[in-house]
């Protein structure tokens, strides 16, 4: 590290320039603060720091328009974006315009100096590339989502081959289709086919095509995935169940370039953009024998691990949000929405099914919910648990599970959420088992009834402003 390296940070909130400048003079940089696009432009025009980390939504322009100024002038400094409004197109317009990296709020300063110290070393940041790509419909404001958002930017000018790893319903094949717009192949085709739904018979023809009398049925030339996604994306999903000796011929022609129809003796070459993706742990597959090591090397050049749900819980509200809209729209039905105490227990729900599973029940709310807000008890039984002893309902796991991921996301105040939400769910079922007799379920509750009034009053303003 250049300990006398200048770096410039361009906020419009003090107190984020305040820590960055503390975290920077601390790590032996000398850094100098702006409050605006204008500023730092103004000063570019007499000088150049080692690096400028510049927040992108400021009041006077866009951050990244920092980088437009310096090319003008022919600076090399390397720009590194922090926004707190983070999402897929954002990221990957960032990297497409230059910036050297990309950083979520809030963010971790011991990264924030981890970055600049690669940013002062020297590194160049790429040049301009545009991609006028389609929105995914990729959502997520949990930091696992914008590291995968951050990886999908850096591979924006790259066709390298990317293997992603999750359970299933986590969205894999979304962030595959993500890459491919996002990628110099947008224009071509993106091809998808999934290795376990298919016949191991059948997965070699369907791959890369047979001729015509190649094996009994084979009426017709056909044409096989490698050539349908000739100059774009072929997805192999599930890739972790491809049989053995298809794994061998799929290595050949990941090393080689080029294959054999089924049958065939015309040479042809592969020009497609590999990604895979499986739910399985291909390293212990290889340990038993059942993938081969060194065809999991070749696809395993960047890897994508999507986190389940269970794992970004801070996501549910915004997901739910976004699939009972897009769930009316495809129905013709009234859109309707969650009652902030439901959401809340969507934030306490396992999801063995992850972000499909939740995708289903904002389905299934559009049809079966009688009104426009979706309450508690319209959720399914066998989703909350209703109806099982507190043994079998393991409340304490899903306490935990929610805590765990509310300390992931850095939300403060914890103790003070979570006791809301046990006192309103212990007020509202004693109520309801006493049918509406305050004083019973006072008793039942061991608090006085004065008490329990009141703090009936507390949840119900709490839940108006929610």
């Amino acid at each position: 590290m250049n300990d006398a390296a200048r770096v410039w940070i361009v906020d419009d909130d003090e107190s984020i320039r305040f820590v960055l400048e503390r975290a920077l003079s601390k790590a032996g940089y000398r850094p100098h603060t702006f409050d605006s696009v204008s500023a730092v432009v103004a000063a570019l025009a007499a000088d150049a720091p080692a690096a400028i980390i510049s927040d992108i939504r400021l009041p006077d322009a866009d951050g990244l328009s920092v980088l437009g100024a310096l090319r003008e002038r022919g600076q090399n400094v390397p720009v590194i974006a922090i926004t707190g409004y983070s999402d897929l197109d954002q990221a990957v317009t960032a990297f497409q315009q230059g910036v050297f990296d990309y950083i979520a709020k809030p963010f971790d300063l011991e990264q924030v100096i981890s970055v600049v110290s690669r940013a002062v070393a020297g590194s160049e940041p790429p040049a301009e590339l545009k991609v006028d790509a389609p929105r995914d419909q990729m959502i997520g404001d949990s930091p696992a989502m914008q590291e995968v958002f951050r990886t999908i930017g850096r591979l924006s000018r790259s066709s390298i081959s990317v293997l992603i790893t999750g359970e299933t319903g986590s969205g894999k094949e979304l962030i595959a289709r993500a890459l491919h717009r996002h990628s110099p192949r947008s224009g071509g085709p993106f091809v998808a086919i999934n290795t376990a739904a298919i016949p191991s018979e059948l997965l070699e023809s369907e791959l890369f095509g047979h001729e015509r009398g190649a094996f009994t049925g084979a009426h017709a030339r056909h044409h096989g995935r490698f050539e349908e996604a000739g100059g774009g994306t072929l997805f192999l999903d599930e890739i972790g169940d491809m049989p053995l000796p298809l794994q061998t011929r799929l290595l050949r022609v990941l090393a080689e370039g080029d294959y054999y129809r089924v049958g065939g003796r015309d040479l042809l070459r592969a020009d497609v953009r590999i990604i895979a993706a499986t739910h399985q742990d291909l390293e212990a597959r290889i340990a038993r024998g059942d993938f081969r090591e060194d065809l999991f090397h070749r696809l395993n050049v960047i890897t994508i691990a999507l986190p389940p749900l269970r794992d970004r819980m801070e996501d549910i509200p915004l997901l739910a949000r976004h699939f009972l809209a897009r769930a009316a729209d495809e129905m013709g039905l009234e859109e309707k929405r969650f009652r902030p105490e439901t959401l809340r227990i969507l934030q306490t729900l396992p999801w063995p099914g992850n972000v499909r599973q939740l995708q289903n029940l904002c389905q299934q709310m559009c049809v079966m919910a009688p009104g426009e807000q979706i309450f508690p008890g319209d959720l399914p039984p066998d989703l909350t648990g209703e109806g099982r002893s507190p043994a079998e309902g393991a409340w304490p796991d899903n306490l935990r599970d929610w805590m765990k991921s509310a300390l992931r996301s850095g939300r403060p105040d914890l103790m003070s959420e979570a006791r809301e939400q046990l006192e309103r769910v212990a007020f509202e079922c004693a109520l309801e088992h006493a049918q509406g007799k305050r004083i019973e379920a006072a008793r039942l509750l061991g608090v006085g009834r004065n008490t329990l009034t009141r703090k009936l009053k507390e949840l119900e303003s709490a839940g108006r402003e929610a």
